[in-house]
């Protein structure tokens, strides 16, 4: 199906519908950050996170919409100029895409985030479409500190001599990139969307989750190196409502478990391997109690 955004770009992308007659009840699929299709993929990491969430979804009796975001797969649009603000007004419009679908129950909607994707879950918390939230390795701490923390997790896993000069290189390219007007430039000879950094670097989901008035589930891996799992205890502590938090051991960002050191290098190990089946049947059977 197609989803029409704000300013009339149409984007692409996939209802997967359960067996037997509808309406259903629905969720949208939000994925991370990056050149990333309806399927969590992009070049040099294919996270292959919606199919297998989909399908899982399907089998409880839950339909689901994934798209291609601006500028990738069968979306059009230039991606390296797309911010942070237009991709959560292109969730939003996606959320009314999908509640208007004649096969989906317009009463009961949900929004799974994975990522930057869970931040804007967040923002559609309080949208009167949304009946529960899924928050996946989501962040509650302003953007620039995510990203620091971020930072300071994988160059921790580098030899010590390196970490100070990687530390400094880091910092000058952030602050060159706080410090552009432009949407797009070259920071360090590396093209780099700007406009998404600087807009992700101010934007505090804090604000967001407090006024989220439905149902929350919030899962961070015990072994996720670019999300601080002890953002856990701050989305409890912030969202008012009904909250369920779960940090689950040796589950990694990409949503498979490794029980042994966490690190980016293994990510091209873990990738061979699927997306946690219990993680998908915890996240199915919650989202199948609060949208029956």
């Amino acid at each position: 199906m197609t989803a029409t955004a704000d300013d009339g770009l149409p984007l692409a992308g996939t209802l997967t519908l359960p067996t037997g007659p509808g309406p259903h009840p629905a969720v949208l699929l939000l994925h991370g950050s990056g050149q990333v299709d309806r399927d969590s993929n992009a070049r040099g990491l294919r996270l292959e996170l919606g199919p297998p969430l989909a399908a899982a979804l399907a089998e409880a009796g839950i339909a689901a919409l994934r798209y291609d975001r601006r500028g990738v797969g069968a979306t059009p649009g230039t991606w390296r100029t797309t911010g942070f603000a237009d991709t959560a007004r292109d969730a939003a419009a996606a959320l009314r895409a999908l509640a208007a679908r004649p096969e989906v129950r317009e009463d009961a909607v949900g929004v799974v985030g994975h990522s930057e994707g869970a931040v804007h879950a967040m923002s559609l918390g309080s949208d009167p479409l949304v009946r529960a939230v899924v928050l996946l390795a989501g962040y509650a701490r302003l953007g620039e500190d995510a990203l620091r923390w971020q930072a300071r997790s994988v160059v921790g896993e580098l030899p010590a001599p390196v970490r100070p000069l990687l530390r400094r290189l880091g910092n000058r390219h952030l602050d060159r990139i706080k410090a552009t007007t432009v949407d797009a430039a070259r920071v360090h000879g590396l093209p780099v969307n700007t406009r998404w950094f600087r807009e992700m670097l101010a934007h505090d989901p804090r604000a967001v989750l407090r006024d989220v008035d439905v149902p929350v589930l919030a899962i961070t891996g015990g072994k996720d190196v670019q999300v601080d799992p002890a953002d856990l205890a701050e989305i409890r502590r912030l969202v008012p409502g009904d909250v369920e938090v779960h940090q689950i051991p040796d589950l990694t960002h990409l949503l498979r478990r490794d029980p042994g050191r966490p690190s980016v290098r293994s990510y091209r190990r873990l990738l061979r391997r699927p997306v946690d089946a219990e993680l998908l049947a915890q996240v199915t059977g919650w989202l199948a109690h609060r949208l029956r």
